[in-house]
């Protein structure tokens, strides 16, 4: 079988780092340790970027905005940092912040660096040879979203979350920020966009009690222990953290899970192996969160139909970088059709009003 463990590549042309401005810096935070630096990149991400940095025999994860984003209230290294200083003591997923430095006479922008968290991430396909038997994928699949309910759980005011967020008035702010956003990277005349965002206008429910949510929570942001797949070690990616309606965070992993009952569009856009035997479904994980939390979660098909248009936003947003040549990732080039098979699905869940 091949390695399944999450493993770094090496840096894609024009995402490179200036070694000769960060060795120096490294040395002077981290006396102890002898260089020489290295550095590769974890390839999976679209948005902020991820490198390994070794300095000598320690190792750090490295986290920077994108390269030629102008959105900056979206990449704030400095707002995430101070996330995870404050959270993994409370939330041992979340991992462990070392530094953050806001001079940008070394890579150009802030950026900030954690320990590394070692083991298994599940993408969009299994390796080759994995071990995920029906049994495995179900007690896998609970755990997630018992994670994800442990997650919401947490006392936020008590860790020190008091001030990270606006609860208040959260939903619509959501609702409206995200059209608003679509409006300015629009590439293309999509006529489901009219449609959607005047039905999420017009069903909007009464926000729950708020809590710390994640706002990006799938299969690939957790890491999965590797002596035990079913076991999340790690969460990833914090950047959209705040504090806000919980069933906005569970309307986003919905979106995320493709069921093998799923028409073929939607298994084409499949992010992680959801749809494997012995996983749960949409409906299955729904019922597994509202048994852990007691919330009512009658309203999910609103969720689910914004979580949906809200990711066909934020890949927009990606690809319209893309599109003004301020990336050359290939791997924007196709998101156009990912966009609209996702409005597409967030339209007839209103329509269908299911999930």
């Amino acid at each position: 079988m091949q390695d399944p463990q999450d493993h770094p590549a090496p840096v894609r042309p024009g995402e490179e780092l200036d070694l000769a401005r960060l060795e120096p810096f490294l040395l002077r935070h981290f006396p102890d340790a002898s260089g020489p630096v290295s550095v590769e990149q974890f390839p999976s991400g679209h948005s902020n970027l991820t490198y390994l940095v070794r300095l000598g025999d320690r190792e750090f994860v490295l986290r920077r905005p994108p390269f030629g984003s102008k959105v900056k209230s979206a990449h704030d290294m400095s707002r995430e940092y101070r996330v995870l200083s404050k959270l993994h003591p409370a939330y041992s997923p979340a991992p462990q912040v070392v530094l953050y430095s806001d001079d940008e006479s070394i890579l150009g922008v802030p950026f900030y660096l954690m320990d590394r968290i070692r083991g298994i991430i599940i993408r969009r396909s299994l390796p080759r040879d994995f071990p995920f038997a029906e049994e495995t994928a179900r007690r896998l699949s609970e755990s997630f979203i018992d994670n994800l309910a442990r997650l919401h759980s947490l006392d936020y005011a008590q860790i020190g979350f008091g001030d990270l967020g606006k609860p208040e008035g959260y939903l619509e702010r959501q609702v409206r920020g995200w059209i608003a956003r679509y409006s300015g990277s629009r590439t293309h005349e999509l006529p489901e966009v009219a449609s959607i965002s005047a039905w999420l206008k017009e069903n909007m429910p009464a926000s729950t009690a708020a809590t710390l949510i994640h706002n990006d929570y799938k299969y690939d942001n957790v890491v999965l222990d590797p002596a035990d797949i079913t076991k999340i070690v790690g969460v990833l990616d914090w950047e959209m953290a705040t504090i806000g309606d919980p069933l906005t965070d569970l309307g986003t992993t919905l979106a995320y899970w493709v069921d093998a009952r799923d028409p073929e569009e939607l298994q084409r856009l499949r992010w992680c192996p959801s749809n494997n035997p012995g996983s749960l479904t949409r409906s299955q994980l729904l019922e597994r969160y509202a048994r852990a939390t007691g919330r009512d979660v009658s309203g999910m098909v609103f969720y689910l139909a914004f979580a949906r248009f809200k990711i066909a936003v934020i890949v927009q947003q990606i690809y319209y970088r893309y599109h003004q040549g301020l990336t050359k990732d290939a791997r924007f080039a196709t998101m156009p059709e990912l966009i609209q098979t996702l409005l597409r699905a967030s339209l007839r869940g209103i329509e269908n009003g299911a999930i």
